[in-house]
């Protein structure tokens, strides 16, 4: 059971992680920064369920992966609420927008890209596309959510592997 969660883990965010390119290449929509890191924080989340499906670990591993799929999940889960707040802030009080992710990383070190991207810019503030009245940060939000919960119910030994047979 805990490796089907792992593979939920994985193929939940390569699944968005497709989404979010089509949307971008297909649809036209300019990642903002802010959608950036939520796209990094799905290749985290992914790579964890990845390791862990194909590790199969023993039950501290287990956890120990459970924990990691909720900390990624939980970064993420912060970058969406970031944006979310500033896509409800009155036109008055919303940031500039900025360059490109591409100018940024071309002219900045990375560590002053991700402070930047992390502030948002009014770009993060626009809200281009909703589907049953989420935007797409709202999207991420929830599905961070249900991997937040997925890693701690593997974390916390709700969700368990079938004991291991001995050779004996």
């Amino acid at each position: 059971m805990r490796r089907l969660v792992f593979l939920f883990a994985f193929l939940v965010p390569a699944g968005l992680l497709a989404v979010a390119f089509y949307m971008e290449y297909v649809m036209g929509l300019e990642p903002c920064p802010l959608c950036w890191l939520q796209r990094f924080a799905f290749m985290g989340v992914a790579a964890v369920g990845l390791l862990a499906v194909l590790h199969n670990p023993g039950n501290i591993g287990g956890r120990i992966y459970g924990f990691l799929l909720a900390l990624t999940a939980g970064i993420g889960v912060g970058l969406a609420g970031r944006q979310l707040w500033l896509q409800s802030l009155p036109e008055d009080q919303v940031p500039a927008c900025g360059t490109s992710v591409d100018y940024m990383l071309e002219v900045f070190p990375l560590m002053e890209v991700l402070a930047m991207a992390v502030k948002g810019t009014g770009d993060c503030a626009k809200v281009v596309w909703t589907f049953l009245g989420l935007s797409i940060p709202g999207w991420t939000a929830v599905f961070f959510t249900l991997i937040i919960l997925a890693g701690l119910a593997v974390l916390t030994g709700l969700v368990r592997s079938p004991a291991r047979r001995s050779l004996s």
